[in-house]
């Protein structure tokens, strides 16, 4: 089975500073599944990067590190970590899911999901709330 990994794992991958650094990294060392990131996840890792730089939590050239590290990885994994491009349906369906109103889905959290789904794969990520409503909707989830 792939697994999706969710901006949370990601930024925890590529910033010391982030709290699940040391499990995002047993993770990735121990995992034996094809990884996919989304360009949506990877747009959602740029923004909290430059969040966080304009927070002054990081400054800009590490901000530009942790991008170099990131792109580095997702081409230097290429048999390991897939590139999926996030489509059209996966939003109209995010819509569909937000609309049932019986999950606390924000928008980005419900296209990462819609995505997952569409593709048949476990999702990793840190958010316990993603968690619950990946599980409420069928989604397997992988514990890490």
């Amino acid at each position: 089975m792939s697994i999706y990994l969710d901006t949370s794992v990601l930024v925890a991958l590529f910033i010391d500073a982030d709290v699940f650094a040391g499990r995002a990294a047993s993770f990735f060392a121990e995992a034996k599944e094809t990884l996919i990131v989304s360009n949506f996840a990877k747009a959602e890792f740029a923004a909290v990067v430059a969040r966080l730089t304009r927070m002054a939590k990081i400054d800009k050239i590490e901000a530009r590190a942790i991008f170099g590290a990131f792109d580095n990885w997702c081409s230097g994994f290429a048999d390991e970590v897939h590139d999926v491009d996030v489509e059209s349906l996966d939003i109209h369906d995010a819509d569909m899911i937000i609309r049932r109103l019986d999950l606390n889905l924000r928008a980005p959290d419900a296209i990462n999901l819609t995505i997952a789904r569409r593709l048949g794969a476990s999702l990793v990520t840190f958010d316990d709330g993603m968690t619950d409503n990946a599980r409420a909707l069928g989604i397997v989830v992988t514990a890490v």
